[in-house]
């Protein structure tokens, strides 16, 4: 990740001209020169070695002429200090040659590009759950083995390791950042980036703010009227780390924090071109962070219905400021932990049954992806409750009627009468207080807040 930027906690009238201190920490050299210029020289030449040593027996590359009238690409040395899941231990280096494909031209040296990586809620689906068939989760060059017993697990290793090399690295502690904690006699098992938190407050210098306990607040009225609209504004926006920080926090937010994906779609939208009440708007959600640092996602498999799919839709109409789009969010549940989660500005419409009739919608697509899922995995299947608080969209789903109020919403959001007709969802009136869809489209009340994220299972860790 190369240098991290340090901003103080201040606003635009303290320290420098521009009213903030940048401070530069180096971490992981960000280029072969920095790795052969850091004290840890001998690591890094280590772990070099290796990963060539390991490209080289697995017939990574073949050597060839190269064509005249073809683009090369070349490779860079990509640099990480990870930590030790032995806590006691020294941190690992690690190193991996990687080719830069961004030189590349669409059209001119590729057309079509696939990455083969996992779904953030793949991995939470499969955590949670206990299979009768071996399932490998790819993420790279990682390998997560889950099975229903330890026999089953070593038989894959084997077979495995007859094809390449690899190495066992134990029970998963931890994947793509995010730690796994298990509790295997009262079948539960806990999510959380705490660390990642810390490491993002420290970074922005935020770690010694004070607490508060919503992600955004009702005073926030973001749009781009806010945004600069002069050189001299702009400029000085330059030097805030906007970017940065909405990239940090839209990490933790797919994967272990449902709690502020509204917050962080509505400052989004504005990395472009962000401005005083943006930057304040982050230090917000990171405050908040700060009095949830060691929240994450919790399944309990022994909780009613834990082996149900379950999933709460719900809709605001016209609320972005700028476009009026209406603005989409809903959350899958299994385990009594939250799988998968979303916050979408989505189209313009014409009335609230509209609105949520689209979010309806756009959740029974999810929903038939998970249910697949669930099905391919050989798990328990049934109909899938979308529980919705709109009574117009509910009856207009059910009792299809092409009249002058509805006859213009796409055809592509009418399937999901066809849903219904073949009983693989079913849409259930919920009262709006109980719909956590709620907290991922708008600001609520703390108290209602709070009821919210505790059904979804973001809770301390604490509750394991």
């Amino acid at each position: 990740m190369g240098k991290f930027i340090h901003v103080k906690d201040c606003d635009f009238d303290v320290e420098d001209k521009y009213g903030m201190t940048l401070i530069l920490k180096e971490a992981e050299p960000s280029s072969y020169r920095e790795a052969q210029a850091s004290i840890n020289k001998l690591e890094w030449n280590a772990v070099m070695e290796r990963e060539m040593e390991s490209l080289i027996d697995n017939k990574t590359w073949e050597l060839v002429e190269p064509h005249l009238d073809e683009t090369l690409v070349d490779s860079k040395w990509v640099y990480k200090l990870k930590d030790n899941p032995s806590r006691n231990k020294a941190r690992i280096f690690k190193a991996r040659l990687v080719a830069r494909g961004f030189t590349q031209k669409k059209g001119m040296d590729y057309n079509k590009v696939f990455s083969p990586v996992v779904k953030y809620a793949t991995i939470r689906l499969v955590n949670d759950e206990t299979f009768h068939l071996i399932i490998l989760v790819y993420y790279v060059d990682d390998i997560f083995i889950l099975a229903k017993n330890q026999s089953h697990v070593d038989e894959c290793k084997s077979k495995l390791k007859s094809a390449f090399k690899m190495k066992y690295m134990g029970e998963s502690k931890r994947i793509l950042g995010m730690e796994i904690h298990r509790d295997h006699e009262q079948k539960r098992l806990w999510l959380s980036q705490g660390k990642y938190v810390r490491h993002i407050l420290d970074t922005f210098n935020m770690i010694d703010s004070k607490e508060i306990w919503t992600p955004l607040a009702a005073h926030f009225k973001l749009s781009a009227v806010q945004c600069p609209n002069n050189a001299v504004e702009k400029k000085n926006m330059s030097y805030v780390p906007y970017e940065q920080a909405v990239g940090s926090l839209m990490y933790l937010t797919v994967c272990t924090r449902p709690d502020i994906a509204f917050a962080m779609g509505k400052v989004s939208s504005y990395m472009s071109n962000p401005w005083k009440v943006h930057w304040k708007t982050m230090k917000w959600i990171m405050r908040y962070l700060k009095s949830t640092l060691d929240y994450g996602l919790l399944f309990d498999g022994l909780s009613d219905n834990a082996k149900s799919l379950f999933s709460y839709v719900e809709a605001d109409y016209r609320q972005d400021l700028d476009k009026r789009r209406s603005t989409t969010g809903y959350v899958f549940t299994l385990g009594g932990g939250s799988i998968c989660w979303r916050f979408k500005f989505k189209c313009v419409a014409q009335s609230t049954t509209e609105t949520e009739y689209v979010a309806a919608a756009e959740a029974k697509k999810e929903a038939f992806w998970l249910d697949g899922l669930i099905m391919e995995m050989r798990l328990k299947k049934g109909v899938v409750n979308i529980y919705c608080d709109s009574h117009s969209a509910l009856h207009l789903a059910a009792n299809q009627v092409m009249d002058s109020r509805v006859k213009h919403i796409d055809i592509r959001y009418h399937f999901i009468t066809q849903a219904m007709s073949d009983k693989t969802i079913e849409l259930i009136t919920i009262n709006y207080k109980l719909n956590l869809g709620d907290a991922l489209i708008k600001v609520i009340l703390l108290e209602n807040f709070k009821r919210h994220y505790a059904t979804m299972q973001v809770v301390h860790g604490e509750h394991m």
